[in-house]
């Protein structure tokens, strides 16, 4: 059996692995699951469609699966999916999503989401971010994998923030953010490379000297989004370890529909 806590309210259809630890007064709705090794804290509400996977933190007082603050939504069915080892502090809240609009919130695996964060309805959080406190996601955000947001930053409906990317401390954005780049501030502003993030990731030179070239060709030389996305797909010719990279950049270029920061 999993070890529940004689408090904690967990409904009988819930699908719980036995290995789960449930603290005192948490609640557990009928249709949520919950993997193997994953530890739910004291006064968590767990509800809806809720799928969580295995060996994840859920610290206390988090509300994981309500329903989304969006006037459309009419009770219809709608799901949350969170993946494998994250950890989750204090006082998060993570919606469901709308129909219509995808219908499912997304957490990758291997997140780290700090105090007072909130997941609105519909966003998409890939693997390996770094979410600081009170960090606040509009729906149907989207962050790639590795991404760090600094604390007190509030991210805009249907922002993407690409892959490596680094969003400092109180930002506003409210436009997308290129993968590997450095932002901050209100009204935002790109300071260069997220080189330190890079490095830590054993980035190789090839690669990062890549990424410094894209950098430059986005914001130094003046070059139209066409022209910089046309020079930085020849890059990958002089500089093949980057080839992923220069793909990844380009791909994200091609589909930054809200305009990048610039």
């Amino acid at each position: 059996m999993a070890t529940i806590h004689p408090t904690a309210l967990v409904d009988p259809k819930a699908q719980i692995d036995p290995s789960v630890t449930i603290g005192p007064y948490s609640v557990v709705g009928p249709d949520v699951c919950i993997g193997r090794g994953t530890r739910v804290g004291a006064h968590c509400v767990i509800e809806g469609q809720t799928r969580i996977g295995q060996d994840n933190q859920i610290f206390q007082f988090n509300s994981i699966g309500a329903i989304p603050q969006d006037k459309k939504y009419a009770g219809e069915r709608s799901e949350l999916h969170i993946g494998d080892g994250n950890t989750i502090r204090e006082f998060c809240t993570i919606n469901l999503g709308v129909q219509g609009a995808g219908g499912v919130t997304r957490i990758g695996s291997h997140n780290w989401i700090m105090a007072y964060c909130h997941i609105a309805h519909d966003c998409h959080v890939d693997d390996h971010t770094t979410l600081a406190n009170n960090t606040t996601l509009g729906g149907h955000v989207h962050l790639g994998d590795w991404v760090t947001v600094g604390g007190l930053t509030g991210i805009h409906q249907f922002v993407k923030i690409g892959a490596h990317a680094m969003v400092g401390f109180a930002s506003a954005v409210s436009q997308d953010v290129p993968p590997f780049m450095l932002v901050d501030g209100n009204p935002l502003a790109v300071r260069g490379t997220n080189s330190v993030g890079l490095r830590r990731r054993d980035f190789s030179s090839e690669r990062l000297k890549a990424v410094k070239q894209m950098h430059r060709l986005l914001y130094r030389e003046g070059k139209t989004l066409e022209d910089a996305r046309r020079a930085i797909a020849e890059l990958s010719v002089d500089l093949p370890q980057a080839a992923g990279d220069v793909e990844l950049m380009n791909n994200f270029l091609a589909g930054a529909a809200r305009g990048i920061a610039r």
